[in-house]
């Protein structure tokens, strides 16, 4: 690194410390009452640039309670390819890879826990290079995003042999009791004798860093092109909002300089040279010292353990190696690791570098209700969350829609950095990161950013391409060393538009979109498969290679997607997608629930409302935990045995915090078990299954306790009485569930 690099960064530092005043001024981290309390007067304190890029023309909005994406297709440029057939059978893949040694092989890393090469042939080895299955914590086979997330070949892997993994373990015996399991990032020597086998006694574990929820792993592992250091994507730790079980009150822990979660961490593999002496993160000492406003009395032990010093060395240009910033009574502990390279992340679970002389590195950021977002990550970098959600303030206590106003600052005072591209929900559950096309293959796609949707359905493969493209003139080799020389033309956002698969003759393509790839002569691969959990009894996973539109391969399967409106070019600033919004229609700006469900769903409404208490796939959404004291009502009542029945039944669900919001004289009878306890259950109930669509048709509704329910609508909000529905449309197979804001009480009780 240069002397000129480690100035810069070093000026960066003290310009965050002298922004903490000014920042603290506008900013209050004591509230009893909220989570977070960074919802305040939007403000750009002293002379600081703002880089959120919130309000551009080619940011999503969010209208009628819907997150809308702003595509702004390239006249010149026709988006569309080829896909060919490379591989299959795998079951649930997640990155492609190659090293650069000269022979020609893929490494396909499956989640399920093996990495299998395919040769330069075309031909799948019978045996996995690495085979991780025997370590891995038990997968959810409906949906999981723990298990083998990625593999990165060191950079001279052609003569050290080594190679680098991140994957979840079962929770080791340090950790805190009942959290979800403990991510290894771990070093492994290739066979002596066998190249194509990984030696799995080899294995030295770089770092444990202990989940609370199977959600947010982050799981990307890449080396950087230029420095030869080890990056590794962090996520915040799990659930939704960033709070929760092993999250910081007030900030979360993607604003906690002093957690290593939702952060991007590099490390130097080929040193164990550190910079200033730092109490290591690990379970061998408490670090807080004394209690603050948001500081707990008594905070668990760091729930990490990391290496430096010993397996690792920290790269001396990293932002915190060599200065520590001013400690905020905010934060969990009393010093930073010095591992963080950037920080602001929800769940970076798509990392890659460019292969040209830039190297930028590009990260694909999972939203929480709204957006998804694509950034390009400099050292000492902070990238919103939970602040903002893309470009967009959020609120944590309110996170369907954008919250009223933020900070365009962090903690420290320091720029936060928006996306280059934002996208909403309309088209589709979660971005998929990819990388910016360098390959020879289909030169028209050179320069663009490649990456999509996930799929638009949690039980029905439906995923979308998409291409970026920078702004003219825009050169990622004129990006500054470090976040503190960015400007807001170095940050400008990026045009995108669908890419069509022309054998489908679709915008879609019919499969869940996995993830991409890169191989060494740096064509690109898309990753998909026709299951959206690792099922490790199905194997539908495929790989595909990018390749001219000319190049049509059978496998695609002519007809078997279905056919969406061509995107049109005209308007850049609306909603041009031309589908149909995924939650369209919903009160409060609520995610839809009803994907969760399956067309015939396998579970009764008590055995729905059991699973957003534990189940994975309700973790991202507002009804997870949400419904456990009306849960327990319906069981201490006895009216859970009807709700257990044939049905069908529409419940109106009470959140926990309506329950909260009740006079506790009121309240705390009813969940006691006075004599009216079962007449308002029962009050919540009514025979047949309306969903919100329904409810907007009728205006009155006889419950099963005897008396009528008023049901009024008004544009997309839906009220029972004088409660809102705020989580639709929760699909069971006797019935279903809407869950409301506010308890309702019989006019007799």
């Amino acid at each position: 690194m240069t002397k000129v690099t480690l100035v810069i960064a070093s000026l960066l530092i003290i310009a965050l410390i002298a922004g903490v005043g000014a920042q603290q001024a506008g900013l209050s981290n004591a509230s009893s009452t909220n989570e977070s309390s960074n919802q305040t007067t939007q403000s750009t304190p002293g002379n600081v640039t703002d880089l959120t890029n919130a309000g551009d023309s080619l940011a999503a909005t969010f209208q009628n309670n819907e997150s809308l994406t702003n595509l702004a297709p390239i006249p010149s440029f026709t988006a569309d390819i080829g896909l060919e057939l490379i591989g299959e059978n795998f079951t649930a893949p997640m990155m492609v890879t190659s090293p650069d040694d000269g022979t020609g092989r893929l490494f396909v890393v499956d989640q399920i826990g093996v990495a299998k090469i395919v040769d330069v042939n075309g031909t799948e080895l019978p045996e996995p290079f690495l085979d991780l299955r025997d370590n891995l914590v038990k997968l959810d086979p409906t949906y999981d995003e723990r298990g083998l997330l990625s593999i990165a070949f060191h950079p001279n892997y052609r003569n050290n042999g080594k190679v680098y993994a991140f994957y979840s373990a079962p929770l080791r015996p340090e950790a805190p009791e009942g959290w979800s399991c403990t991510n290894h990032i771990s070093e492994f020597q290739v066979d002596p004798d066998n190249p194509n086998t990984v030696n799995m006694s080899s294995e030295k574990v770089l770092m444990y860093i202990d989940k609370p929820y199977e959600n947010h792993n982050g799981g990307v592992l890449a080396f950087g092109p230029a420095d030869g250091y080890l990056y590794i994507s962090v996520g915040d730790g799990g659930k939704a909002n960033d709070v929760g079980n092993g999250h910081t009150p007030g900030i979360g822990n993607a604003q906690d300089l002093t957690k290593i979660y939702g952060k991007i961490l590099r490390i130097d593999v080929d040193s164990t040279a550190t910079g200033v002496t730092i109490v290591q993160q690990n379970q061998t000492e408490n670090q807080t010292g004394g209690a603050s406003a948001n500081r707990t009395e008594n905070p668990p032990e760091p729930t990490w353990t990391t290496s430096a010093g010993s397996l690792y060395g920290i790269p001396p240009d990293n932002p915190f190696a060599e200065n520590q910033p001013e400690i905020l009574d905010s934060y969990a502990y009393k010093t930073v690791p010095q591992e963080i390279y950037a920080y602001g992340f929800r769940n970076p679970a798509y990392m890659a570098f460019d292969a040209s002389d830039g190297n930028a590195l590009y990260v694909a950021m999972a939203g929480q209700n709204l957006f998804e977002s694509v950034l390009i990550v400099l050292n000492g970098g902070n990238y919103g969350w939970n602040i903002r959600e893309g470009t967009h303030c959020f609120d944590p206590n309110a996170p369907t829609a954008p919250g009223e106003s933020c900070n365009s600052t962090g903690l420290l005072g320091e720029p936060l950095i928006g996306p280059i591209f934002e996208g909403g929900h309309d088209l589709g559950i979660v971005i998929v990161g990819g990388d910016v096309y360098r390959g020879n293959t289909v030169v028209g796609l050179q320069g663009r950013y490649i990456f999509g949707y996930w799929s638009d359905s949690r039980t029905v493969g439906n995923g979308t391409l998409l291409a970026a493209t920078p702004p003219a003139g825009w050169a990622e080799g004129a990006l500054p060393p470090t976040a503190a020389g960015l400007t807001p033309e170095d940050n400008a956002m990026w045009q995108a538009q669908i890419v069509n698969a022309t054998a489908q003759n679709s915008d879609t393509l019919g499969m869940f979109l996995r993830g991409f790839g890169e191989d060494a002569d740096l064509d690109m691969y898309v990753l998909t498969s026709d299951v959206g959990g690792p099922d490790a009894s199905t194997s539908t996973g495929k790989v595909w290679k990018i390749v001219p539109p000319t190049i049509v391969n059978p496998a695609l399967g002519a007809g078997a997607l279905e056919v969406t409106p061509t995107v049109e070019a005209e308007n850049q600033t609306e909603n041009q997608t031309g589908t149909t919004p995924v939650g369209g229609g919903m009160g409060a700006g609520a995610k839809p629930l009803s994907s969760l469900s399956s067309s015939d769903p396998a579970e009764n409404i008590m055995e729905v409302l059991a699973l957003t208490e534990t189940g994975i796939p309700f973790e991202e959404t507002p009804a997870f935990g949400n419904f456990t004291l009306f849960t327990g009502l319906l069981r201490s009542t006895g009216v859970a045995a009807t709700l257990e029945g044939p049905g069908p039944y529409t419940v109106f669900a009470p959140t926990d915090d309506a329950f909260e919001r009740m006079d506790p004289d009121i309240r705390e009878p009813i969940l006691n078990g006075s004599r009216d306890s079962k007449d308002i259950v029962l009050y919540h109930i009514v025979n047949g299954s309306s969903t919100l669509a329904d409810l907007k048709n009728v205006s009155t509704l006889r419950t099963l306790q005897g008396e009528n329910l008023t049901i009024n609508a008004t544009g997309t909000v839906v009220r029972v009485e004088n409660a809102t529905i705020a989580i639709p449309d929760i699909m069971t197979d006797n019935g279903v569930i809407q869950g409301i804001d506010t308890v309702l009480i019989p006019a007799d009780t």
